[in-house]
């Protein structure tokens, strides 16, 4: 459903009302200012208290609601601190990424290696530290990344999300021709960022995950199977105010599997056992609030 004419320019105002105020503060009070508020709003306003702990503690019953608390609270600042950089990202240069992520170069070294290969390279990012800060930091050093993202329902939104995302391209999830799009930048050797969709409606992979179930997409692997590329399962962490790109892995699909959506089903299932390990190391930078819960059965068709 469209949105009103009203609707929109509200919106659209308070956004760029809350982002000059958020530009105005040096970096670190910005993000100081978000630290603050993920606390005062989860252990004094309650916001989705309930509700997140319930998640944490199901996948880590070992824990006491403190420790939940703590996870929570980190997650919720994690987001906020992920919505600053959002607000301030056109002002994120090479000198910038230098000073704010940890050996950028090295880290973009490695994955041009794989682009070079001549088949593309397909990047996992999970929504877990700033996914955002991976993209654009390689990006910077000059990976040629694409993305795809779906349109926001108020066009002044979307025109600034498109401004935000910078140096990346970012194709249209929804049109009709992205798929071939995205065939055509891997055989060209471009590098394919995409988040794991975790939270799909309807039946896809079945793939255990923090002790129950999760209904993934297959589609992130499927690109990979189709180029005969690499898939890169990584995360961007927050370490001590700065970013660490943290490479978990390198999958390679099977030249020789005959079944295609199967190979692809074996890679999301891989990736999904990498995840969990990795959050579990961490589980602080995972984002507990998201809407759908990734362990929520899928709707019937």
């Amino acid at each position: 459903m469209a949105k009103g004419k009203i609707a929109i320019n509200v919106e659209y105002a308070a956004l760029r009302t809350f982002c000059a105020l958020v530009n105005a503060m040096p970096y670190a009070a910005a993000m100081a200012a978000a630290r603050l508020f993920g606390w005062v709003a989860f252990r004094v306003l309650g916001f989705k208290r309930r509700r997140t702990l319930g998640r944490i503690q199901s996948v880590f019953p070992e824990i006491s609601r403190r420790e939940a608390t703590a996870v929570a609270v980190r997650s919720l600042q994690n987001i906020l601190q992920t919505g600053v950089e959002m607000m301030r990202a056109p002002r994120f240069d090479r000198a910038w990424m230098d000073r704010h992520v940890v050996d950028g170069q090295m880290y973009k070294d490695r994955l041009q290696a794989l682009v070079d290969e001549g088949r593309g390279v397909v990047i996992m990012v999970p929504h877990s530290g700033n996914w955002y800060m991976a993209a654009w930091s390689m990006a910077k050093y000059g990976l040629p990344l694409f993305a795809i993202a779906a349109r926001q329902r108020n066009p002044k939104l979307n025109k600034w999300m498109e401004r935000q995302y910078g140096d990346i391209e970012v194709l249209d999830r929804d049109c009709r021709d992205t798929l071939v799009k995205i065939k055509e930048r891997l055989q060209a050797g471009g590098a394919f960022a995409i988040l794991p969709d975790l939270r799909v409606r309807h039946p896809d992979v079945e793939a255990d995950f923090f002790g129950g179930k999760a209904n993934v997409s297959h589609s992130g692997a499927m690109f990979a199977v189709r180029a005969g590329c690499p898939i890169v399962v990584a995360q961007m962490q927050r370490e001590g105010g700065r970013h660490v790109f943290n490479h978990i892995a390198t999958l390679r699909p099977d030249p020789s599997a005959a079944d295609r959506k199967a190979e692809a089903v074996r890679l999301t299932r891989e990736v999904m056992s990498l995840l969990d390990r990795e959050v579990r190391k961490r589980p602080g930078d995972w984002f507990w609030f998201n809407k759908r819960w990734i362990l929520e059965p899928p709707e019937s068709r």
